[in-house]
């Protein structure tokens, strides 16, 4: 952790910042590649400031830092350069008219107020301002499983994974209007996740490939390794008959699909806790 350029900022910023040991390696790996360059940074709850200081150092000077934040003090800021905005995170009017003023982002760090309310409205209101190749980073994500931020069953951690069947669903044999296409993929570090945002590769339609090499008509063996076919695997030449079946084919592996259902089922479940 103090080895982090990340961490050295923030041990020198004038002002108060609380961060969480955890944070600073993940804050190297995914921002590392923003220093120097001409972005535009916006956070969510910024306290003392000392993290608007903190991320202008880490940055540089060619970085726009911006700060959010429901207490009018925060506009104090302002004095040392940094762009403010003060409103409410859970008011989607807010996010309408802030949004249009800043312009595309390319980060948005959520250090807000932590509530579920909170954190799935400004996904919700910012990811389509998030620039191609940019990231929003939500915070404190182990307020998910705490009291007091809101009701469980639509707590964040929650949204995330509806988010990861809506990142699958695009999958062309079952594409649906459920699917998303606004995150590209989902990142999940101990309390931070981070949408990654690339909409001409998360708009791409999955096809089956070959790549013109060799084929060796290898057998598909990935029933074989369960105990029932094992048992049952001579079965198949005393049904012989079945073969003439029209639809055969089509009934074997169903069968073959139920037993990995079942038998599966008994030996992973242990895995779901």
């Amino acid at each position: 952790m103090e080895e982090t350029e990340v961490y050295k900022a923030y041990s020198r910023s004038p002002f108060l910042s609380m961060k969480h040991t955890t944070y600073f390696e993940p804050y190297e790996q995914l921002f590392s590649q923003y220093r120097g360059q001409n972005i535009t940074f916006v956070e969510i709850g910024i306290l003392n400031g000392g993290s608007l200081f903190m991320w202008r150092d880490f940055f540089g000077p060619e970085a726009r830092i911006i700060g959010i934040d429901l207490n009018p003090a925060a506009q104090k800021w302002e004095e040392h350069g940094f762009e403010i905005f003060i409103g409410s995170q859970s008011d989607e009017n807010f996010w309408r008219e802030t949004l249009a003023a800043i312009g595309p982002i390319d980060v948005l760090l959520d250090d807000g107020g932590h509530t579920y309310e909170q954190q799935i409205i400004t996904t919700e209101c910012a990811l389509d301002h998030i620039k191609d190749g940019g990231m929003l980073v939500v915070e404190d994500t182990h307020t998910s499983y705490m009291r007091g931020f809101g009701p469980k069953r639509y707590s964040f951690v929650n949204y995330v994974k509806s988010h990861i069947d809506r990142i699958n669903r695009r999958f062309k044999k079952f594409h649906t209007p459920e699917a998303d296409t606004r995150v590209w993929s989902v990142q999940v570090f101990e309390s931070i996740v981070v949408f990654h945002v690339n909409r001409a590769a998360s708009q791409r339609l999955s096809h089956h490939t070959k790549n013109g090499g060799k084929g060796e008509s290898a057998k598909d063996f990935r029933y074989f390794d369960n105990p029932v076919y094992e048992k049952h695997k001579d079965l198949g030449k005393h049904l012989r008959f079945i073969d003439s079946i029209p639809g055969s084919k089509d009934l074997k592996k169903s069968f073959w699909k139920t037993v990995i259902k079942i038998q599966g089922a008994k030996n992973i479940r242990k895995y779901f806790r």
